[in-house]
């Protein structure tokens, strides 16, 4: 079985959806628990997570590497799955990272799409069909047996971004990766809010600064700065 682990910090506005679409795209059987891991939400994101059904954890520490590591060590199933509070994953989608696993597959994502057509989003989404570490995000979300996750560390906690690009990277030199050719639909707020192609040249400068070697301070205060209404 499989325990969905979803980080959340003031997600009112998506939670519900996704863990009602989560009940929807899976049988009931093939799902453990959906374990709302929560950074200290202002809003309604607890009442709305518990409406909906899922299992609600409060961490400690605000921080979606964190939040993710507490939860894991909680999680009651040998597969964990990883996702973020505005991301929905397709039909089937619990039974296509079983079938993975069973093909010796410890972990791997889905492509991606985002809920807002546009011509640049959807050639971005294109190259995520590709085996390479350059399109590999946490909004894909992400597939790990709790044995391989337990084995490398879980998340790097020092990462307060990029922790996905992070983790995979490890991953990928221990265990065999799988891309499900199925799209996850993930919401582009970001990309409305502060412009497409803006953003998308935000995201290029920090992926650059992080394989720089730029401090995980540097890429936050750059982030933030750049970046309207974000939560990190």
């Amino acid at each position: 079985m499989i325990s969905i682990i979803i980080p959340t910090y003031n997600e009112s506005d998506h939670i519900r959806k996704t863990i009602e679409a989560l009940f929807k795209n899976a049988e009931a059987a093939q799902i453990s628990e959906i374990i709302v891991v929560d950074g200290g939400s202002t809003d309604l994101t607890i009442p709305e997570a518990t409406a909906a059904g899922g299992r609600i954890i409060q961490s400690a520490r605000k921080g979606r590497a964190v939040q993710m590591n507490y939860a894991a060590k909680q999680a009651n199933s040998s597969i964990l799955y990883f996702l973020h509070a505005d991301t929905i994953p397709p039909p089937g989608f619990a039974d296509d990272i079983r079938q993975a696993v069973q093909a010796g597959f410890a972990s791997g994502c889905f492509t991606l799409s985002f809920d807002y057509h546009h011509w640049f989003l959807k050639a971005n989404c294109w190259f995520t069909r590709f085996n390479s570490n350059y399109f590999r995000f946490g909004d894909q979300s992400l597939f790990v047996t709790k044995e391989a996750f337990l084995r490398i560390g879980g998340f790097q906690e020092k990462h307060t971004i990029m922790e996905d690009q992070e983790i995979i990277r490890r991953l990928r030199n221990q265990v065999k990766f799988k891309i499900i050719k199925k799209p996850v639909i993930t919401s582009a707020r970001k990309y409305l809010s502060n412009g497409i192609y803006k953003t998308q040249g935000i995201f290029f400068l920090i992926y650059a600064m992080y394989y720089l070697g730029f401090s995980q301070n540097k890429l936050v205060k750059t982030y933030r700065n750049l970046i309207r209404q974000e939560k990190i």
